[in-house]
């Protein structure tokens, strides 16, 4: 394949970038139009989830009963108790914590060493030797080092927010496996939260909540991406620049 040259390629970027703007240039001076009234289950949003569901239960009818099995009406306990049930998990962290260490060591060696009599031999060293070594004094070493470190981290931590997860697995212990995604969309900037982890049902309460820290091998994260938080990163170059350098 022909490779096209510099002085082409630049025309035509700029045409594709005219192109893709031009539809916006249709909106200028109007306000942003509405959406159409449509069917919500033919959403994109909504086309796309599959739940876990639990086991198909047949009711039986009894005549002459107020009782229904697998009713969830008429007295029926709200909690979550089988895979598919949704429950609202209350996340209220609020963490602070202020580490500060200092460590200091300083060290100082010296060592000397001379040869001022050698077997009655010392007279005749000058023969033998320069006249500028000195036999008391032929070995004087000293040496010193010292460090020093301080380190101090200070976190401050507050997240208050709800939201709702789903029973996606009984374990043998009757504890539930759960998991849930939270995505709020403002204008270009996406806000996401994820939960997951393992509760006991014992620890939900009778409006079908569980707090945060209730939860074992809890996995809570929150973030964010978009056009915003695209410009508070580095850019990839930078990125890859601060990993190679040694310096």
């Amino acid at each position: 394949m022909r490779t096209l040259p510099p002085r082409t390629l630049v025309p035509i970027l700029a045409l594709t970038v005219a192109l893709a703007g031009c539809g916006r240039l249709a909106d200028v001076g109007q306000a942003p139009r509405l959406s159409e009234i449509s069917n919500p289950a033919m959403a994109p949003e909504a086309r796309v989830i599959s739940m876990p569901m639990p086991r198909p239960n047949t009711n039986e009818q009894v005549p002459s009963s107020l009782w229904r099995t697998g009713s969830r009406d008429f007295f029926r306990d709200p909690r979550a108790k089988q895979v598919g049930d949704l429950l609202t998990v209350i996340i209220n962290i609020a963490d602070q914590a202020q580490l500060q260490n200092q460590t200091q060591r300083q060290r100082s060696n010296a060592e000397s060493a001379g040869l001022p009599n050698f077997f009655g031999l010392e007279s005749r060293l000058p023969a033998v030797l320069p006249d500028a070594v000195d036999p008391s004094s032929l070995v004087d070493m000293d040496s010193s080092s010292s460090s020093s470190g301080t380190g101090t981290i200070q976190r401050n931590e507050r997240i208050a927010m709800r939201a709702a997860a789903v029973v996606t697995e009984v374990l043998p212990n009757g504890n539930f496996v759960i998991a849930g995604r939270q995505e709020v969309r403002v204008n270009y900037e996406l806000r996401e939260m994820r939960i997951a982890g393992v509760i006991r049902p014992e620890d939900i309460t009778n409006v079908n909540t569980i707090d945060y820290d209730k939860i074992a091998e809890a996995r809570i994260t929150y973030g964010g991406r978009g056009q915003i938080t695209d410009v508070q990163q580095p850019r990839y170059g930078q990125q890859v620049f601060d990993i190679i350098m040694p310096f």
